[in-house]
């Protein structure tokens, strides 16, 4: 007896595997790829370009204090991978001039533009740190604390140019007498899970009446938050604790509080939305803004939605599962469970607000 394959499944597996092979090579490239831009980063290799101009690889160890043959090494692979200029690949190696394109240097180094790229290229490198944690923590159903992760810069790098560029401007007008009351004399605003104070330094610039209180549990996100609240002429008017919000000793009646996408990240987030209804001044206005994810799970999904998933599995979930009892809401939020949350926390409910933003959904929280 004989049987006939069918050649069409066949060739259709055939086509999968392949496709998924090369997905996951090209993946790779671009995962090392983002590892060497992190290193040009911290080693400010892209930096002496953007400042000394064209420069060989002697040259580029001579204005960064670094090996020659590794700055060589560097700058052959980033010609390579499309992200500097090289002037003759055909002179010798030692004599080769690289430059660092015009527009390149806004995506490797202006912190506040809103097409800094950079954090992104210390994700992996961070995510890397915490690997044996994570392979316990799918074995034992335990999370991973915040700061084992040591990355709160690279999480400030990608919330400072919203801030800076969007906070104030574009942001708070679009929320019904907010402006108003943070132009208010004696004006008083919370931030929860402040992270690196970039939202209270924003708003303390542009509202130069208010005074913003930031707490946030992680000692090294406050710290620095500190420092740029000083660095920016702000530190009398915008202050940052390492407080919980449920602190008894925070006083009370705030004209406005902020929770920019941290949520998510908490074991109780009800009990954390509960201590802001209750600091909130009567008329107080709460703001939250938390990943713009799908309103329904789809599969396969788009970029956002795989970067967002990525940073559950890896990060997110994991944070939020370090105390017991947890949420374990992940970074997935859809308005559905943030409108649960705040229900339960004595709000009236939650109002998507038509906020546009690639990556962030805006709620006012009612009542």
């Amino acid at each position: 007896m004989t049987s006939t394959i069918d050649t069409t499944d066949a060739e259709a597996i055939e086509a999968r595997v392949g496709a998924l092979a090369e997905r996951i090579f090209g993946n790779g490239i671009a995962a090392l790829e983002l590892v060497t831009i992190n290193i040009g980063t911290r080693l400010g290799l892209y930096q002496a370009l953007a400042d000394g101009g064209p420069a060989t690889p002697t040259d580029l160890a001579a204005r960064t204090g670094t090996d020659e043959r590794y700055a060589r090494e560097w700058l052959e692979q980033q010609a390579v991978a499309g992200i500097l200029d090289v002037d003759e690949p055909t002179a010798e190696p030692d004599d080769r001039q690289y430059t660092l394109p015009a527009g390149h240097d806004v995506v490797l180094l202006d912190v506040e533009s809103p097409a800094h790229m950079a954090p992104v290229a210390a994700l992996v490198p961070s995510v890397g740190k915490v690997v044996p944690s994570l392979e316990r923590a799918f074995r034992d159903g335990s999370g991973i604390p915040y700061a084992e992760y040591e990355i709160h810069d690279v999480q400030a790098g990608f919330t400072r140019p919203l801030f800076v560029n969007l906070l104030a401007d574009e942001w708070v007008p679009q929320v019904p007498g907010l402006r108003e009351r943070l132009s208010a004399d004696g004006a008083r605003a919370l931030d929860v899970g402040c992270g690196e104070g970039w939202s209270g330094i924003a708003l303390a610039r542009a509202f130069p009446k208010l005074t913003v209180t930031g707490i946030d549990l992680d000692e090294a996100s406050v710290a620095a938050a500190r420092h740029h609240a000083a660095e920016a002429g702000v530190s009398e008017r915008a202050t940052f604790e390492v407080r919980d919000a449920a602190d008894p000793a925070i006083e009370g009646g705030f004209d406005a509080a902020f929770c920019f996408e941290m949520i998510h990240d908490l074991s109780d987030p009800v009990g954390v939305l509960r201590s802001v209804r209750d600091l909130l001044d009567e008329d107080g206005i709460a703001l939250v803004a938390d990943e713009r994810c799908a309103e329904e799970f789809t599969a396969p999904g788009d970029e956002l939605e795989r970067f967002f998933y990525a940073a559950s599995v890896l990060h997110c979930l994991p944070v939020g599962r370090t105390e017991q009892p947890s949420a374990e809401t992940g970074t997935v939020m859809r308005p559905i469970t943030l409108d649960r949350y705040a229900k339960a926390a004595g709000f009236a409910g939650s109002e998507v607000l038509p906020i546009e933003n690639d990556f962030w959904r805006f709620y006012r929280l009612a009542g």
